[in-house]
């Protein structure tokens, strides 16, 4: 087999399938050399759980067989990707990134990566992940039976949790995209510290048929890829209804650039003080220059800020609640003392106590977010701000670890993680520049099921920069 150039491993999905149709290369070849090099590199960012080779190339094969008839399915055709190791994949281990469940294996195929092979995509590896997607709280980026998610701009760093692995495996070019799934920021954190656009759907909009649950309200799975094009591509054929997933909205997702607005008739809504003492000192220009590129497409930019409401708090107790009755048995039998951070099983046993009234109580206050929110979107069509405030920490520092400087009174848009996450809305974390030479990345909330609004902006941004198209030394 031929050498694939270096140039297509950073390559997007409409490039790679223009090639393949050309027959410039075979989904074989294709599958081959991203597979091969997912199992070298993998290891070196601690982001491959399980490598998929032989059934990959097998599922190849077929896909050139339809190439040859010119059966052409769409964009996904022949594309290889990876899937967060939450996501069950028949007679191979699903670990959930914990060493409790590493010969945990499933009959099934979960809904997503089923949905995905019917478009021609390739598995062709499990992406490591923060062990149990985080549930009980860690301290240490080594929270994993992987090891800590090491960020491919700099290995001293982390790539973010609990998408590790599909975060670091998209920005050093092991995979085309990847599924990753988030609670709270678990998209959007890697997706920003490794410099990868990262979409987090709607909730309901994608079955979680056989994903690990952590927080039957909030979970969520999407697409992360290099531009905001490859995640409406990859949204595309995963949303849906499904009867399997009792949280499913039975709706589905048309990526449809054709009928986008103008960017003048869009209302954006940002808070200054995000970007002015928020964001780290080191992150500040580049959050500048990229709310000035926002301003150039003609958008209207206008001034807000969420509602004063305990979002950290009341998140927390959902996910806690939530999440340790999902582990009950694996408390009960002690083998959540196996967890490789001391915090998570101490934060696992502490969530088996949080009263019924308690979490009935965050539910009020979350049902009043909801509401909330839906009064700041009479005003605005998207929400803007920085994903995370400042680049990736090292992966020796505590992730608990406070800076000593007093936070800013006026608290802008700092909770929107929390607070778009609580209400299901979606968001898109799209790379913005760099700070100490690590990425940053700015996100763009919007109301539910507004996605092809949040690609649209997103697009436009990529359109008029080259932050997704940078590549960490060396990959």
């Amino acid at each position: 087999m031929d050498e694939l150039s270096d140039v297509i491993f950073f390559a997007t999905i409409r490039e790679l399938n223009a090639k393949l149709k050309s027959k410039e290369f075979s989904a074989e070849q294709l599958v081959r050399a991203f597979a091969q090099r997912l199992e070298t590199l993998g290891p070196r960012y601690n982001a491959l759980a399980l490598q998929l080779t032989e059934p990959a190339v097998r599922r190849a094969r077929e896909v050139d067989k339809e190439i040859k008839r010119e059966r052409f399915r769409g964009p996904l055709q022949g594309m290889p990707f990876g899937a967060k190791d939450l996501l069950a994949y028949p007679r191979n281990p699903t670990t959930w990134g914990a060493r409790p469940f590493a010969g945990q294996v499933f009959d099934y195929t979960a809904s997503v990566i089923e949905k995905l092979e019917k478009t021609g995509s390739v598995l062709i590896g499990k992406l490591a992940m923060v062990e149990l997607a985080g549930g009980g709280g860690y301290r240490f980026a080594a929270a994993s039976m992987f090891g800590p998610g090491l960020n491919p701009w700099d290995r001293t760093r982390w790539s973010g949790g609990s998408s590790s692995g599909s975060a670091s495996a998209v920005a050093a070019g092991l995979v085309p995209f990847a599924i990753g799934s988030e609670t709270s920021g678990s998209i959007l954190t890697p997706s920003a510290f490794c410099g990868v656009t990262g979409l987090r759907p709607t909730y309901g909009l994608v079955s979680r048929h056989g994903a690990m649950a952590l927080s039957w309200t909030l979970d969520k799975l999407g697409p992360m890829c290099r531009s905001a094009e490859d995640c409406a591509l990859v949204l595309e054929h995963i949303a849906g209804g499904d009867s399997k997933d009792p949280a499913s909205a039975g709706k589905s997702f048309y990526y449809t650039p054709q009928f986008y607005r103008k960017m003048s008739d869009l209302r954006i809504g940002f808070a200054p003080v995000d970007f002015s003492e928020w964001a780290q000192p080191a992150a500040r220009p580049a959050f500048e220059q990229a709310l000035a590129v926002v301003r150039s497409t003609g958008a209207q930019i206008v001034e807000v800020k969420l509602p004063d409401l305990p979002y950290g708090q009341v998140i927390s107790t959902v996910i806690s609640s939530e999440g340790s009755s999902v582990f009950e048995q694996l408390i009960a039998t002690g083998k959540v003392e196996e967890l490789a951070d001391p915090k998570q099983i101490a934060g696992l046993k502490a969530g088996l106590e949080i009263s019924a009234k308690d979490y009935l109580k965050a539910m009020r206050i979350r049902s009043i977010v909801q509401k909330e929110l839906r009064k700041m979107f009479t005003g605005v069509d998207v929400l803007l701000s920085p994903s995370r405030f400042g680049p990736a920490p090292k992966i020796s520092e505590p992730l608990d670890q406070h800076s000593s400087d007093q936070p800013p009174k006026d608290k802008g848009l700092s909770a929107l993680i929390a607070a778009s996450n609580l209400a299901g809305l979606p968001a898109l974390s799209i790379p913005c520049g760099f700070a100490d030479n690590l990425p940053v990345a700015i996100q763009l909330v919007g109301l539910p099921f507004s996605e092809n609004t949040l690609i649209a902006v997103g697009k436009e941004f990529q359109n008029r920069t080259d932050w997704h198209r940078r590549r960490p030394k060396g990959s």
